[in-house]
């Protein structure tokens, strides 16, 4: 179960390979894989430089976001969580649905509005607290199809 109303960092690492050692204020530290997200996003190119990479930062007594201040690029905790999670989840249901929630960026409140479940029930499903079902999984596919290409 999560400590933290909202993700908040008390540090950030760049370690070799384009993996970010992540500190969060809750005392939990998680490396994060940024290869897929490198993949994914054109905007963070920039990023595939080692040295660039290396300039990683959290703003001292803030740590609401990493920021690459070269760079003008910064990525919020809430988002770095969520990917996290999806980096480390035990099955690919609960994969699907972290992922869903930080492709679209939705709080929980949101993704609960979206699914007709409880925040509660959206914040243990992506802690994996508990298991999320085949047909959430499936539910988070056809709100997707639902929504269309953007």
């Amino acid at each position: 179960m999560a400590l933290m109303k909202r993700p908040r960092l008390s540090g950030a690492e760049a370690l070799t390979g384009h993996r970010l050692r992540l500190t969060f204020v809750d005392g939990r530290t998680y490396t994060l894989d940024f290869t897929p997200l490198l993949d994914a996003s054109p905007g963070l190119a920039p990023l595939r430089e080692a040295s660039a990479f290396a300039g990683a930062r959290v703003i001292p007594g803030e740590g609401w976001a990493v920021t690459w201040p070269a760079l003008d690029i910064q990525i919020g905790a809430d988002t770095l969580w969520l990917d996290v999670q999806a980096q480390q989840a035990p099955d690919e249901n609960t994969r699907t649905f972290v992922q869903w929630r930080a492709r679209h960026g939705l709080s929980l409140a949101q993704a609960a509005a979206a699914l007709g479940l409880t925040p509660r029930t959206v914040s243990a499903y992506g802690t994996g607290a508990r298991p999320v079902p085949r047909y959430i999984a499936l539910a988070c596919k056809g709100w997707e199809a639902d929504r269309g290409p953007r």
